[in-house]
């Protein structure tokens, strides 16, 4: 089956001034420089640095849009040097134009970086973390920063362990078949717009506003709070999406898929996400065939298929 596209919005730099306010707190930065310094670098690139070798001049290859991060290592260095070789190494990286430097270890900048890096315009840091530890810490979030994003319609649920967006024209019955799905025991993600995030490994990841985080609409009844109505453990920050079910209405002449030997697949981000489509008719229990559908597909991510079991007696029983 052709895969839907969905468009995609990736985020390709972010400011200092806002990556400091956003994650400052978490990676306990202080900043040494004057406030000013911050208004005009941007972080292009969601790795982080260690100068090592620019350090001792030597800037073939230097990483310049990415955070420098002075260890241990390269403030030992320094130190050793004299003040003119130090202003000058300085001096280089501020005409690459870096986004920023961060001393970890609390450890103490040199005079020179903090002059020559304030008088142009660049932030300076200083962190109790480790190298390490910061390095750990600051790819993560600007991992989640800076992947691609784009939203669906639809209502994602925690269905066993199994990422489930459910899709289907309004009207469909998609709230009122999460509803039943909530009191089985199971959780909500987002209704209606799910945003959905691709990290480095190609993992879809599905979430909702902060402001809408828990709250579905139920035609006839309005706006309702999940946490409220059946406790926490039925809301979800997030969770990958790992099986996507459309709600299609019933064709006169169509022939439904009776076996499940056809794959079908529903693109997001440009990753492919294994996609059930069920016809909607008055009578059936649409909650039960969407739940029974991510069973199936808890099933195959653990090596076992039902539809190709099946198969493969048959033909071992034909070739007899």
């Amino acid at each position: 089956m052709k895969s839907s596209k969905t468009k995609s919005q990736a985020v390709e730099s972010i400011a200092v001034r806002e990556f400091f306010a956003t994650y400052g707190e978490q990676l306990k930065l202080r900043l040494v420089t004057s406030d000013k310094t911050l208004s005009r670098s941007t972080i292009k690139e969601k790795s982080v640095n260690r100068p090592a070798l620019a350090v001792t001049g030597y800037f073939k290859y230097f990483a310049n849009k990415r955070i420098q991060l002075f260890g241990a290592g390269e403030m030992a260095f320094f130190r050793e040097q004299s003040v003119a070789r130090r202003k000058a190494v300085v001096e280089t990286m501020v005409a690459k134009r870096i986004p920023c430097g961060v001393v970890s270890r609390s450890l103490a900048p040199t005079p020179e970086m903090v002059d020559v890096l304030e008088q142009a315009g660049v932030p300076l840091f200083r962190t109790p973390l480790s190298s390490k530890a910061f390095t750990t810490e600051v790819t993560v979030l600007l991992e989640e920063r800076f992947a691609p994003r784009t939203s669906l319609h639809g209502t994602l649920l925690e269905i066993r362990g199994v990422g489930t967006l459910i899709r289907g024209a309004s009207g469909a019955g998609k709230s009122e078949a999460a509803l039943a799905l909530i009191e089985r025991g199971h959780s909500l993600v987002a209704d209606d717009l799910v945003k959905v995030k691709l990290l480095s490994d190609h993992t879809p990841i599905g979430f909702c506003d902060p402001l809408s985080r828990g709250f579905m609409e139920c035609r006839g009844i309005g706006i309702i709070n999940i946490e409220k109505l059946f406790g926490n453990r039925f809301v979800r920050i997030e969770k990958k999406i790992d099986l996507v079910v459309t709600l299609i209405e019933e064709a006169v002449n169509a022939e439904p898929d009776r076996t499940g030997l056809d794959r079908k697949y529903f693109q997001i981000l440009g990753f492919d996400v294994p996609q059930m489509e069920i016809p909607v008719r008055t009578g059936r229990d649409i909650a039960r065939l969407i739940e029974v559908a991510a069973m199936v597909q808890a099933a195959r991510q653990f090596g076992y298929d039902s539809a190709d079991d099946l198969n493969e007696k048959l033909l071992r029983k034909m070739n007899h």
